[in-house]
């Protein structure tokens, strides 16, 4: 079975790390595939948002899987090239054009982390503990996870998170802006997948553009007219005017994606 799962379900699909039996540790094939997977769902227009989450109910993922160091990145040439996988597919995460959610059950810890640091929104319980021990490997964590971390939460927090290498429950993270929400443990599923169909349920092309000018925003220069008027085509399209309609008609709106 295959380690990176898709499970569509309508407009709605969900990615799964799917390594239950090593706690969904992370392995150079699965960094792979989950890139070429995210790179896939990004290009489809039939796709309106992205659950990932960890196979079972103890682990989104821990991490890298550590035994796999002594073959694959025992030197500084092994590891430069598994980073280029690795970083292409946190690439393909950042990229995505439409709108991540990731449930977080369990363990969230170091590559787990860098996953879910570059979906949207974070759903964990009350259980789930986070943290990038890394310094405990005598290893760095490399520029490109720093700035995923960075935008997830603050440089204060990645520098804290690196430099102690503690591990975090659910409530320090939140307060660190690490989570976006915290639930029992036994409703991270249907908090999870409700916040997705609230999601769906949006206009496509918003939830789009509103990604797209965020990751504008993380980019070292001035706004520009031409930025601003990326907003205006949205007056234009069939979405609005199905948008506005139902809103005065008191009715839910059915968007097209156009």
């Amino acid at each position: 079975m295959s380690e990176i799962l898709l499970q569509p379900d309508g407009d709605i699909v969900t990615v799964v790390l799917n390594r239950p039996e090593k706690l969904n540790a992370l392995t150079r094939p699965m960094w792979q595939r989950l890139g070429e997977v995210m790179r896939e769902l990004s290009a489809s227009e039939t796709v309106r948002c992205i659950v990932i989450r960890g196979a079972g109910d103890k682990a989104f993922a821990p991490g890298n899987d550590i035994s796999e160091f002594e073959k694959t990145r025992s030197t500084s040439a092994q590891a430069r090239d598994y980073g280029k996988v690795h970083h292409e597919a946190l690439a393909a995460l950042y990229e995505c054009r439409h709108p991540i959610v990731a449930l977080i059950k369990g363990i969230c810890v170091g590559g787990g982390l860098e996953i879910a640091s570059l979906c949207d929104l974070r759903i964990c319980g009350t259980s789930s503990r986070f943290g990038i021990p890394i310094n405990k490997l005598g290893l760095s964590a490399g520029v490109a996870e720093i700035q995923a971390l960075v935008r997830m939460s603050s440089r204060a927090v990645a520098l804290e998170l690196l430099l102690e290498g503690r591990i975090l429950g659910a409530e320090e993270a939140y307060q660190k802006g690490m989570v976006t929400r915290v639930v029992a443990d036994e409703k991270v599923e249907e908090e999870a997948y409700a916040t997705a169909r609230r999601i769906a349920d949006g206009a496509p092309l918003v939830a789009r553009l509103h990604k797209r000018f965020m990751r504008r925003l993380d980019e070292d220069r001035p706004i520009t007219q031409e930025d601003i008027d990326l907003a205006y085509p949205c007056y234009d399209t069939e979405d609005f005017r199905t948008g506005y309609r139902a809103f005065l008609a008191k009715t839910k709106p059915a968007f097209k994606g156009r």
